[in-house]
């Protein structure tokens, strides 16, 4: 007889960077995962990337799940209200015995549904959001006013039980909107540092070997950038920061893409820049070999970066980091003038005295990777875990 407390997730979609969180999740409940799309499983069109993905590492391993019908016609998610319609989400909610449910936010009808339907049957919601308040207060005043009466007065007020919040900036979101100290349980944005830890010991003595693996040049000092090539992620402010210090020593990295690309292939060829390299679209087996070549890490993000955890991953590598001020971990991961500088956004002439203060001091830049390693140590899956398991024991 299992013995283990029930739970269940409802998620858009499966997502590489919480499949690892389902299956550690399911060694200490019986879990049992519902998706509303199976869109990144068959592959398909990334709008952010540009191009059909399909992620190269498993995402339904060691966790029970089910995909749910869905009655969109929508072909690709991007957080719009009828991306996701699944009204059999109610039939899950009537039969299941579980007395808590966990949603990934409230973008999606679908969500909705289960948030409503879980008050009818008398169930438990648990509402897990990434959204920082400091670009939350930046919105204008209608918005913000609308989502006060919504969220404070009638959503988070009647129909959710606890808040899962991902960083500080996430906690004051939830704060500002009324939620108490008492519903709200920390679960830190993270990434599987483990399995990053194992790939950092194997490659951190390889860097020649894995550079000529990547067909990267030796010699170099890499800064590296990863991401889409959107205007949220602002990869135009590095290239022009790394076009003003003129120092064919660096070689500037950029891993993804996306429908900035050519805008940036012009922006190259104008200034006559031979110390870039756009990888294109890299699949996440591949990507541990990029951090380990690495020097430094830069995220020069805009609003609607909500945390950012291609800096999580870069800090398991021992990279110290370069964050925008607007990036929702900044306030977290970053301690500034120790393992990282935070820049205000868009400020180039700030950005390039950061890659100064990495790139010309061996010793500062070696201490200060080391410092990361260990700051994200804290943001760890198994902290998730335990701090669940103590929120539904004082719950059940």
């Amino acid at each position: 007889m299992n013995s283990k407390n029930k739970l269940v997730f409802f998620l858009s979609h499966p997502i590489q960077y919480i499949s690892p969180l389902l299956k550690e999740l399911n060694r200490e409940f019986d879990l049992h995962v519902y998706y509303f799309s199976d869109a990144s499983i068959k592959g398909g069109m990334d709008k952010g990337f540009g191009q059909n993905i399909k992620w190269d590492v498993p995402l339904l391993e060691g966790y029970n799940y089910t995909f749910i019908k869905n009655y969109s016609s929508r072909k690709s998610l991007s957080n719009k209200l009828f991306d996701l319609f699944n009204p059999s989400a109610v039939k899950v909610l009537f039969k299941s015995p579980s007395k808590i449910f966990i949603l990934n936010g409230w973008a999606y009808l679908s969500d909705l549904i289960v948030i409503f339907t879980a008050k009818i049957f008398g169930k438990k919601i648990w509402l897990r959001a990434e959204n920082p308040l400091s670009q939350e207060t930046g919105k204008s005043r209608i918005k913000v006013f609308i989502k006060k009466i919504f969220l404070q007065h009638f959503l988070f007020k009647f129909f959710v039980h606890r808040f899962l919040y991902i960083g500080t900036q996430n906690k004051l979101f939830f704060k500002y909107y009324g939620v108490a100290e008492d519903k709200l349980v920390y679960t830190p944005y993270s990434v599987d540092n483990s399995s990053f830890d194992v790939q950092y010991q194997s490659l951190r003595d390889k860097k020649e070997d894995t550079k000529a693996l990547l067909n990267i040049p030796t010699g170099k000092k890499i800064v590296l950038f990863s991401g889409k090539y959107i205007e949220k992620k602002r990869p135009l402010d590095l290239l022009k920061a790394v076009h003003a210090l003129n120092d064919e020593s660096v070689l500037l990295v950029m891993m993804g893409d996306g429908a900035l690309r050519s805008e940036m292939e012009d922006y190259i060829n104008a200034n006559k820049m031979n110390n870039v390299i756009l990888t294109g679209f890299v699949n996440q087996s591949l990507v541990p070999k990029y951090y380990s070549i690495a020097d430094l890490f830069v995220m020069c993000s805009g609003s609607g970066e909500t945390w950012g955890l291609s800096v999580n991953e870069a800090m398991n590598f021992a990279l110290p980091v370069i964050i925008s001020s607007t990036s929702g971990c900044s306030s977290d991961l970053v301690e500034h003038g120790k393992n990282g500088f935070i820049f205000e956004e868009g400020n180039i002439d700030e950005l390039i005295k950061c890659l100064r203060g990495f790139l010309y001091d061996d010793v500062f830049r070696k201490s200060s990777g080391e410092l990361s390693k260990g700051i994200v140590q804290d943001y760890s899956i198994q902290k998730i875990v335990k701090n669940l398991e103590v929120a539904v024991n004082e719950t059940l």
